[in-house]
């Protein structure tokens, strides 16, 4: 498995979508740091685009990662190596670079702007570590939609889908339950409907700690009661990486499975 991930981790290293989706962050970063004058500004700022475009390049790059591939894992498949293996392997250079880009590309601007003497270093590393289990949990979700559908087109659009419901779709539906329902006591819907979504949990793991969950009202001290507890962080912590064990379970199982 290690030479599989090495091989697939230098392969898209050195592709020139890693350098454009480092290169991206690296500009974003370097133009808000000199546009916001403040670092902790910055941070809240790249909150909503982290959120936002790690869980798109992530499904989309994993899933044309396994197509792109398919000659090249028939080919492994035919040697004597595990399919576990395999497409452990594979997920893993995958998802490695994809978190490797988002670290440098964000990591570099804030570290000669001065980051490592703030006092809002464990902000940042919060931000990069969501972006980082943003990276490998929709990597892990669009291995499981190509192993899925044979059909190239189908899958890609059950990846767009699968991005759309969590990113917009789900906090939508999410509204309409909370005004609804306004009547009935929503405090521990809330929490868990929250749970189900690793979008929605990571922007309020960043917004408790960057101590502006006033700005989300009521709800806000709802999650700041739980959330911005150590038992609450754990939680939602412990959460995230169901998150991606879960969908890695289902990826071996369908991999194992799969007539290819």
């Amino acid at each position: 498995m290690l030479k599989i991930l090495k091989y697939s981790f230098f392969d898209l290293v050195r592709s020139r979508w890693s350098y454009v989706y480092f290169l991206f962050y690296l500009l974003l970063s370097s133009v808000l740091l000199f546009l916001n004058n403040n670092i902790s500004n910055a941070i809240i700022t790249l909150l909503n685009v982290v959120i936002v475009l790690v869980p798109l390049i992530g499904t989309i790059f994993g899933v044309m990662y396994y197509y792109d591939s398919q000659e090249f894992t028939q080919l492994l498949l035919a040697q004597p190596i595990k399919r576990k293996s395999i497409f452990m392997g594979q997920f893993l250079g995958v998802a490695t670079s994809l978190s490797l880009s988002v670290l440098l590309g964000l990591g570099i601007p804030f570290a000669l702007y001065g980051l490592f003497q703030s006092n809002v270093i464990f902000d940042f590393l919060i931000l990069i570590v969501v972006a980082v289990f943003l990276s490998f949990i929709f990597s892990a979700l669009a291995f499981n939609i190509a192993l899925s559908n044979t059909n190239k087109i189908k899958g890609f659009g059950y990846a767009i889908l699968l991005w759309l419901f969590l990113a917009v779709i789900y906090d939508g539906a999410f509204l309409i339950a909370l005004i609804y329902f306004q009547e009935y006591p929503l405090d521990k819907f809330t929490l868990i409907a929250t749970l189900f979504n690793p979008i929605d949990l990571s922007r309020i793991l960043i917004l408790l700690k960057l101590d502006i969950s006033a700005l989300l009202g009521y709800t806000g001290a709802i999650f700041k009661d739980f959330f911005g507890t150590l038992f609450g962080s754990l939680v939602s912590l412990g959460v995230l990486v169901i998150w991606v064990v879960l969908p890695l379970w289902r990826m071996v199982r369908l991999a194992k499975r799969k007539d290819f």
